[in-house]
C-alpha cells in the first residue's frame, strides 16, 4: 500500500489534483477563520436598542466616528426648537366675527319685537340660534331687558368683540382672550347683564393670526440643515453599556461600530467573507498557473505553507479583533520570514498580501491593520532575504519593527483619537512585535530543518562547511571526487547566479552529489592513479555500469545517515537523471559487435528521477561539462563552446530537462556563463623550468 500511495503521487495528474485540493481547503478553511466564533471572549453579543444589557461591555480601544444616533438626536433638538410660524393677523376675519355679532343681535332683536309669540316661542327661537348658545337666564334676560338696557348690552358686546379681535389672536391664544371678557365690561353692568354680554361675545372670538404649516416646515429644515454631524467618542475601557441598563440609540451605535452586535441578515454576514475569499483564491491559483517556480512542484512544501498559513490565520482573527494592543503585537511578519527565508521572496509576498487583508477584514479599523501587517512583513521578508546569517534577522525584526512604528504614527495623528501615550505605548508594542517575529522566525527555520527535514540557508551554511563528518569522508576516502565536486559545485552555482535560481543550495547539493562514490571510491576514474589498472576494464560492462550506478543509492544512503535534507538528497538522485552509463555501454556494444538487440538497455540507465528543478538542472548540466572537460582538455575557446553545447544539447535530446522548468532562454545564459569559469579553469599554463643544481667550490651541489 505505502509503494501505492507513493507511486500515485509521482503522476503528474495525481500531483496536480493534490494541489488543488490544498487550495480548496485552505479556501474553506479561511471562510472558517473569518465567520466561525473562535475567539475566548465573545465579539458579539445578541442586543438591540430598548432591551436590557446582559453584561458590561467596555470599549476595547480608543475611537471617534460619525455618530448617525447623536447626528439624528441634534437635528431632532434643532426641529423641535423652531416655534410655530404664525401669519399676521387677518383684519377680514375680525370683520367677519363684528359682523356676524351684528347679525345675532339683529335676530334677537327681532325676537324681541315679536308681540305676537309667547315667552316660550321665544325662548324656543333664542335657543336655535347656532352661532351663540344662551343659557336659560341669559335668554329670560334678553326677552324681559328694557330696550334701553338691551342697546347698552349690545354696545357693550360689539365694544368687547372689537376690542378683543383687534389684537393678534393664535389658535392656543383663544382660550385666554375669552377669558379676559369679564375684565373688559364696564362695571356698570349687572352681574346677569354681565354674563350675558360674555355669552354673547365668548363664542365669536376666535383666531385671526393662523398657523402657516409651509413657513414653519421651511424653518425645521433649515434649522435642520445647519446641524453639523456629531461624532461619537470613547476612551479605551470606557463603558459603552453596564449590565442591567438599558441599551440606547446611541450606545447600540457604538456597539455596532466596534462589532459586539451580530448582524440581523445572517446572509450579509456570509457573503462578504465568501466574497473576499474566492477573490483571493482566485489570486493565488492564477499565480501558480502564471508562474511555475519552487515550491509549487514539492508537495511537501505547498502542504507546509497551507498549514502555517492556516494556523496564522486562525490565531490572527481569534486574537486581533475588538482589541486594542494585541493586533499590534501579533506577530504576522513571522510568516512573511519564514516563507522568505525557507523558499523564496515572491512566494513570500503572494502570501503575505493574502494573510493581510483577511487578518484585518471587517474590523473598523481593518485598513490600518491591514497596512500595517502588510508592509511591516514586506519589509521584514525583503531585509531578511534568504536569512543566511543569524544577525540578518536581527535587523529584520528591528526595520520591520521601524516600520511598524511609522504606520501607527502616521494613521494616529491623521485621526486625532489617540494620545501621546496611546501612540508611545503602540510604538513600544510594535518593536516588540518586530523582534518576537524575526525570533520566531528563526525558530521556525530551525524546527523546519531539524524536525520537518527542510532545506534552510542555516542549515545549508552549516553542512557546507568542510569539516562535515561527510565531507571529511569523502575528502579522506575519496580526494579525486571531492575535488571534482568542488569544481562542479562552482561551476552550478555561477550557473544559478545567472539564471537567478537558489544559489546556495546549488552549492551545497553539488558538493553532496557524488558522496556515494566515497563508499567505492577506487572504482572511479578521478579517484584512480594516473598509469595504474582501470578496474573498468576487467569485469563485464552490466556489472560495471551497476557498480557505477550505485553510488547514486549509496550517495543516499549516506544523507540518511548523516541527516542531510531532502533537498540535497534531490541532488544525488538527480544528477544523473535516466541517462545511460556511456562509457560502458558502448563497451558492451562493442562485445556484440554493436548489436543492441543483444543488450539489455535497462541495466545501463540510471533510476532517476529526472531533474525537477531548475538547480537539480543545473548540476547535471554542471557535471557533464566538468567531466568531459577534464576528459578532453579543449585547448581553444571554440572548443570549450563546442563542449559545453554538445553536453547541453544532448540532455535535451534525451528529455533529461523537460521537468526541469529550463527555459532555451535559461540554457544560452548557462552556456555562457559555464564557459566563462571554465575558460579561466582550463587555460594553457607555463611549464615552468627545473632549477639548475647550485655547484659551490667544494664541489658539492645543493
Amino acid at each position: 500500500m505505502p509503494n501505492f500511495f507513493h507511486n500515485w503521487f509521482r503522476t503528474l495528474i495525481s500531483r496536480q489534483f493534490y494541489r488543488s485540493g490544498l487550495l480548496i481547503a485552505a479556501a474553506i478553511l479561511s471562510f472558517a477563520a473569518l465567520v466561525l466564533p473562535i475567539e475566548l471572549r465573545p465579539s458579539s453579543y445578541p442586543l438591540q436598542a430598548g432591551a436590557v444589557s446582559n453584561t458590561d461591555i467596555t470599549a476595547p480601544f480608543t475611537a471617534s466616528f460619525d455618530s448617525k444616533a447623536l447626528t439624528q438626536k441634534a437635528k431632532d433638538d434643532a426641529s423641535n426648537s423652531i416655534s410655530p410660524v404664525y401669519f399676521a393677523s387677518d383684519p377680514a376675519i375680525t370683520r367677519t366675527q363684528i359682523d356676524n355679532l351684528h347679525i345675532v343681535l339683529n335676530y334677537l332683536d327681532t325676537v324681541r319685537a315679536d308681540s305676537l309669540a309667547t315667552s316660550d316661542q321665544k325662548l324656543a327661537d333664542l335657543a336655535a340660534i347656532d352661532s351663540i348658545s344662551l343659557s336659560s337666564d341669559s335668554a329670560e334676560q334678553v326677552i324681559q331687558l328694557t330696550d334701553t338696557d338691551w342697546k347698552a348690552v349690545e354696545q357693550e358686546s360689539l365694544s368687547i368683540l372689537e376690542q378683543i379681535m383687534r389684537k393678534n389672536i393664535r389658535d392656543y391664544q383663544i382660550q385666554d382672550n375669552r377669558a379676559s371678557i369679564p375684565n373688559l365690561i364696564n362695571l356698570s353692568f349687572s352681574d346677569s347683564q354681565s354674563k350675558l354680554i360674555q355669552e354673547l361675545v365668548s363664542p365669536l372670538i376666535v383666531a385671526n393670526s393662523l398657523y402657516s404649516e409651509n413657513d414653519t416646515q421651511i424653518a425645521r429644515d433649515a434649522a435642520i440643515s445647519s446641524v453639523k454631524t456629531v461624532k461619537s467618542n470613547y476612551i479605551q475601557g470606557q463603558a459603552i453599556v453596564l449590565r442591567g441598563q438599558i441599551i440606547s440609540a446611541e450606545q447600540f451605535e457604538a456597539l455596532g461600530y466596534y462589532g459586539f452586535v451580530k448582524p440581523q441578515n445572517k446572509f450579509s454576514e456570509l457573503i462578504s467573507p465568501l466574497l473576499i475569499i474566492l477573490l483571493l483564491t482566485g489570486f493565488i491559483s492564477l499565480y501558480f498557473q502564471r508562474r511555475k517556480i519552487y515550491p509549487i512542484s514539492d508537495l511537501r512544501s505547498l502542504t507546509l505553507i497551507s498549514v502555517t498559513y492556516i494556523i496564522f490565520l486562525f490565531a490572527a482573527r481569534a486574537i486581533v479583533p475588538n482589541r486594542a494592543i494585541l493586533p499590534y503585537l501579533f506577530p504576522l511578519p513571522a510568516f512573511a520570514m519564514m516563507l522568505a527565508t525557507l523558499f523564496n521572496l515572491e512566494i513570500s509576498i503572494a502570501f503575505t498580501l493574502v494573510i493581510s487583508v483577511l487578518a484585518g477584514f471587517g474590523l473598523s479599523n481593518s485598513l490600518e491593520l491591514t497596512i500595517f501587517y502588510l508592509f511591516t512583513s514586506l519589509i521584514g521578508a525583503l531585509v531578511l532575504g534568504k536569512g543566511r546569517r543569524v544577525s540578518s534577522f536581527f535587523w529584520a525584526g528591528i526595520l520591520s519593527a521601524l516600520c511598524g512604528s511609522i504606520i501607527i504614527i502616521t494613521y494616529r495623528f491623521l485621526d486625532n483619537t489617540t494620545d501621546l501615550l496611546g501612540i508611545a505605548t503602540l510604538t513600544g508594542v510594535s518593536l516588540l512585535n518586530g523582534i518576537a517575529s524575526a525570533s520566531l522566525a528563526l525558530f521556525f527555520q530551525f524546527l523546519a530543518s531539524q524536525i520537518l527535514g527542510l532545506t534552510t540557508p542555516l542549515n545549508l551554511l552549516e553542512i557546507s562547511r568542510p569539516d562535515n563528518p561527510l565531507l571529511q569522508f569523502i575528502l579522506q576516502n575519496a580526494p579525486g571526487t571531492y575535488q571534482h565536486s568542488l569544481q562542479v559545485s562552482n561551476l552550478a552555482e555561477q550557473g544559478a547566479k545567472a539564471i537567478g535560481a537558489d544559489q546556495l543550495v546549488t552549492r551545497v547539493g553539488a558538493l553532496y552529489h557524488d558522496c556515494g562514490k566515497a563508499v567505492n571510491a577506487s572504482f572511479f576514474i578521478e579517484n584512480q592513479i594516473p598509469g595504474k589498472l582501470n578496474s573498468h576494464e576487467d569485469i563485464d560492462p552490466s556489472l560495471a555500469a551497476k557498480t557505477i550506478i550505485t553510488h547514486v543509492q549509496n550517495g543516499i544512503a549516506l544523507a540518511d545517515k548523516h541527516h542531510l535534507p531532502p533537498r540535497i538528497k534531490d541532488f544525488i538522485r538527480e544528477h544523473h537523471g535516466t541517462r545511460l552509463a556511456q562509457y560502458q555501454f558502448n563497451r558492451a556494444l562493442d562485445l556484440v559487435n554493436g548489436d543492441r538487440s543483444k543488450i539489455n538497455e535497462a541495466l545501463f540507465h540510471y533510476p532517476g528521477p529526472k531533474p525537477r528543478s531548475k538547480e537539480t538542472a543545473l548540476l547535471m548540466l554542471a557535471d557533464g561539462c566538468e567531466a568531459r572537460a577534464r576528459a578532453e582538455l579543449p585547448k581553444t575557446d571554440e572548443e570549450l563552446r563546442s563542449l559545453i553545447k554538445k553536453v547541453i544539447d544532448g540532455c535535451i535530446q534525451e528529455g533529461q530537462l523537460e521537468d526541469s522548468n529550463l527555459t532555451l532562454k535559461d540554457l544560452n545564459i548557462i552556456s555562457d556563463a559555464f564557459f566563462r569559469i571554465m575558460l579561466n579553469t582550463h587555460h594553457p599554463r607555463l611549464i615552468y623550468p627545473e632549477p639548475k643544481p647550485l655547484i659551490i667550490e667544494n664541489g658539492s651541489k645543493n
